[in-house]
């Protein structure tokens, strides 16, 4: 298993250019197609009605707008990949809001980029449950780039962290092709007050089906002293880990997503780059 096509979310903040090189930066070294997407932030279903054209001149004016500031973070996309020298990749311009637009084409991409909600930059297009709303809606893994930092290469030192569950399955299953190149890998299991030694799953399974895929990790067990999201971040940090695996909990209620604990603590607040499944 590889990546062959990665997609990732091009906007005018100040961060794209971090998750741009990061994307390119994965898709070089698996050989992969990139799309570099970025969103009006104009309903698809007004734009293809034609009705934002018809009903009110300003309108029109206001679309073409919005087209040419996504046209010009697809410029820094564009500038961006060629200096890095990325054999192939293309950029779209699309008109949609950004959450649905990306889980649109993740159906036809291995891995989606895309960055962490940042509450000091607010913008037009992007709406604050963003992360999340991919992560659960567009059935791909997603790799999440903090809002601070630099993370020019990932994967060199990596952090499971593993409860059995479905999620985290996916994400370990989709984070293969990463993990193959890794120089370390640390599985972390933790025991919570509510958790009986019985309900915590061995890490001996999960070793043995990673080291038929010829990966070999180092299994930690831990006692969770304080809520997991602090303990995983903690952890990732003393570890130097590069890299976080985890699965995405959460379903969504109409537009509110109700999120599990862990996931919602590493979405608000994330050391390195999060590779998340849900």
């Amino acid at each position: 298993m590889s990546y062959k096509t990665i997609l990732v979310h091009v906007d005018e903040s100040t961060r794209a250019g971090e998750r741009i090189k990061l994307a390119a930066a994965v898709a070089m070294t698996e050989n992969a197609h990139l799309i570099g997407t970025a969103m009006t932030g104009a309903s698809r279903f007004l734009v293809q009605a034609r009705l934002l054209a018809e009903l009110d001149p300003n309108l029109r004016t206001h679309l073409d707008f919005l087209r040419e500031r996504a046209r010009r973070g697809l410029e820094d996309f564009d500038a961006t990949v060629q200096k890095l020298g990325l054999a192939s990749f293309e950029k779209r311009l699309v008109d949609d809001e950004a959450g649905g637009g990306i889980c649109l084409q993740a159906r036809y991409a291995d891995l989606v980029v895309i960055g962490q909600n940042d509450p000091g930059e607010v913008s037009p297009v992007v709406m604050p449950d963003f992360p999340q709303y991919v992560v659960l809606n567009s059935s791909r893994p997603v790799l999440i780039v903090p809002h601070a930092g630099r993370f020019e290469n990932i994967g060199n030192r990596v952090l499971i962290a593993w409860d059995a569950s479905m999620e985290a399955a996916r994400a370990v299953s989709a984070a293969l092709p990463l993990l193959k190149r890794a120089q370390h890998i640390d599985v972390v299991i933790f025991r919570t007050g509510a958790a009986s030694a019985h309900s915590v799953p061995a890490g001996s399974e999960i070793a043995q089906y990673l080291k038929r895929h010829g990966v070999r990790i180092e299994t930690l067990q831990r006692n969770a002293m304080s809520p997991v999201g602090e303990s995983l971040r903690s952890l990732a940090l003393e570890a130097g880990a590069d890299l976080i695996i985890m699965g995405g909990y959460g379903h969504a209620r109409f537009r509110e997503w109700v999120l599990g604990e862990v996931t919602r603590s590493m979405l608000e607040a994330m050391p390195v780059p999060v590779l998340m499944s849900h």
